[in-house]
């Protein structure tokens, strides 16, 4: 039997790219997959559902199940709709892989109301949306008295936790992203749903537009380190009913996984009362943290 027979599993923005490679992995390890994307350009303009229904056909010439979605995840009662779709195509939902997303690249004191607003749309309430209405079903399964075992799985990015110039509207998304997954432990772990978050290094079109990546990086012996489909078994196995993480927030790289963490207390101070300014003056200076280059971290290890 395979790992995941039996497994019902959304994963949106899975036209190409990560989602992609998603989409097929799960469906290889014996998920149906629901294939959902609107086909948008980069920039989140235009549809065309064409490369959701080639991932579909893939799917199902090496004898797998899935059928495709076209709902705009970032619309609330899309979002509703397309979780329908996948209970009603296939029986229930367990698995929910949150990928969806564009660039509306500018820096910020250029950057228009506009460009701000697309993005957070797509990558955030493109998160909570589809998360919401699957949380709901679940619940309900649960307190009817069904077992639930069910695995959502949020992507964010490098950029959210060390920024990146031009993006202040997607780094702000992806940092969000992480402060969603803990919400979702905390409310929904007692219906037995899961929360993890994945942080990607790999080639898309996201990627190549804000930062091409280095002929240097794109090898190591028979490897190629950008190749998205690196990232797909960490995603098949946060999907899987057996897996034990929740809560956790996870980097790929390549052949190595990165366990990181949200912001930690990492000193302390006190006063007498209530603060002053020569306190603080006395106080702080002393135990503030220098500005860490995370961007060059991640790309050492």
């Amino acid at each position: 039997m395979k790992r995941l027979e039996g497994r019902v599993a959304i994963v949106t923005g899975a036209g190409r790219g990560l989602g992609r490679e998603h989409a097929l992995l799960l469906a290889q390890h014996g998920a149906a997959v629901v294939v959902n994307d609107l086909g948008s350009d980069v920039h989140g303009r235009g549809e065309d559902i064409t490369p959701a229904c080639q991932v579909v056909q893939e799917i199902r010439n090496g004898g797998g199940e899935a059928i495709i979605s076209g709902h705009d995840v970032a619309d609330w009662g899309q979002a509703a709709a397309l979780v329908r779709l996948a209970v009603e195509a296939f029986g229930d939902l367990h698995v929910l892989v949150n990928n969806a997303g564009i660039l509306r690249d500018r820096t910020l004191a250029n950057m228009t109301e506009a460009e701000w607003d697309a993005v957070i749309r797509v990558h955030l309430k493109g998160h909570a949306a589809p998360t919401r209405h699957a949380l709901a079903y679940r619940r309900d399964q649960f307190k009817a008295g069904k077992a639930v075992n069910a695995s959502v799985i949020h992507t964010s990015s490098v950029a959210g936790f060390a920024g990146n110039f031009g993006q202040a509207n997607y780094a702000s998304a992806k940092l969000a992203v992480a402060a969603l997954s803990q919400v979702v432990v905390l409310e929904a772990g007692k219906y037995g749903i899961r929360s993890n978050v994945v942080s990607p290094a790999a080639r898309t079109r996201i990627t190549e537009q804000a930062n091409p990546l280095p002929l240097s990086d794109r090898a190591e012996g028979d490897l190629d380190r950008r190749h998205p489909g690196n990232v797909s078994p960490l995603i098949a196995w946060l999907a899987d009913a057996n897996c034990p993480a929740t809560g956790q927030v996870f980097h790929v790289d390549s052949n190595r996984v990165l366990i990181a963490a949200l912001p930690t207390i990492v000193d302390t101070a006190k006063t007498q009362g209530r603060w002053t300014l020569e306190a603080l003056d006395e106080a702080l200076p002393a135990k503030l943290q220098p500005l860490p280059d995370l961007q060059a971290w991640f790309q050492r290890v």
